[in-house]
């Protein structure tokens, strides 16, 4: 199969996910320490004399019909970033299509969204137009069109599935339509108001490099963003298995070959991040040159990011 033998971004619903564990262990016990008067009475009196700190925004809702959407943060305090901050939950979620049922709908209009991005197709987005609360601004940047049945009929392997997913998330870097739609994507995220959403169809490719990009402005990890991007699994593990039914009703046996289009495998989003180091070096470099964005910019979005 060649490189550029797929050209097309999925409509398939998918979902990735490895959960975060966390390191603890028994420390040797200690006496509580003296506090001097002075202290203790700053400590009883709250936060006021030192200053108050943020509260740490609620877990985003686990949302029954919209099922990957979640938190660019994360969940607790929000993962680990630069300067010490933690990543700023309640500013940027990240989802898959938004077809809200009743209840869903009214937690949304909860969360306060000022904006919601669509990275799908033309096509995608007349099929299932987005349902939003009222008062949020709808941004359409189309990243990917076509049929998607063109892609299934070049599908003979599993190899072919997980190179149709290298190659999507290569042109993330390499195509021209898609760095113009990240870019200005970016830069509205910047300078807008209010917490936003940003989505794709099955929130794991297009939206899935969004959130390796913001978390890399944040100054997250390599591993924490890939377990991030690996949670769709987790997320939508139903709607993963719904899919693959789908497909075993119209291909039969020969849909085994087409599982890795509906999830996320580690080598889809480093196919990306390996096309980005060759071709830039830096992440920095990537936003700057590749999608012309300015410094400013991106300090604006690291300075919403951190808390």
């Amino acid at each position: 199969m060649s490189r550029h033998g797929f050209r097309i971004t999925g409509v398939l619903l998918v979902t990735g996910g490895v959960l975060l564990g966390s390191v603890g262990g028994a420390g040797l016990a200690q006496a509580d320490p003296v506090i001097p008067p002075v202290l203790a009475e700053l400590f009883s009196s709250g936060s006021a004399a030192l200053g108050s700190i943020d509260p740490v925004a609620p877990d985003a809702p686990r949302l029954a019909s919209i099922d990957n959407f979640r938190d660019v943060a994360g969940i607790g305090v929000g993962y680990a970033g630069a300067d010490g901050k933690n990543v700023n939950k309640g500013v940027f979620y990240r989802s898959n299509v938004i077809v809200p049922n009743e209840a869903d709908l009214a937690t949304l209009t909860g969360l306060g969204l000022s904006t919601a991005y669509d990275l799908r197709s033309d096509e995608e987005v007349a099929k299932k137009p987005d349902v939003l609360p009222a008062g949020v601004t709808y941004m359409h940047l189309p990243i990917g069109a076509g049929d998607y049945t063109t892609v299934l009929s070049h599908i003979k392997s599993v190899d072919d599935s997980r190179a149709f997913m290298q190659e999507m998330n290569r042109l993330f870097v390499t195509g021209e339509n898609e760095r113009t739609q990240f870019g200005a994507m970016l830069t509205d995220m910047a300078t807008t108001t209010g917490p936003a959403v940003f989505h794709c169809s099955g929130g794991k490719d297009r939206t899935g490099w969004t959130s390796y990009l913001l978390l890399s402005i944040a100054g997250v990890d390599a591993q924490t963003i890939m377990n991030d991007y690996l949670l769709t699994n987790e997320y939508t593990k139903d709607s993963i298995a719904a899919n693959l039914a789908t497909l075993q009703s119209y291909f039969g046996d020969a849909a085994a070959n087409m599982a890795p289009l509906v999830s996320v495998e580690p080598n889809f989003l480093q196919a990306g991040i390996d096309q980005l180091t060759a071709d830039y070096g830096t992440v920095e470099s990537y936003l700057t040159e590749g999608l012309g964005l300015n410094l400013d910019i991106i300090g604006e979005l690291k300075d919403k990011l951190l808390r």
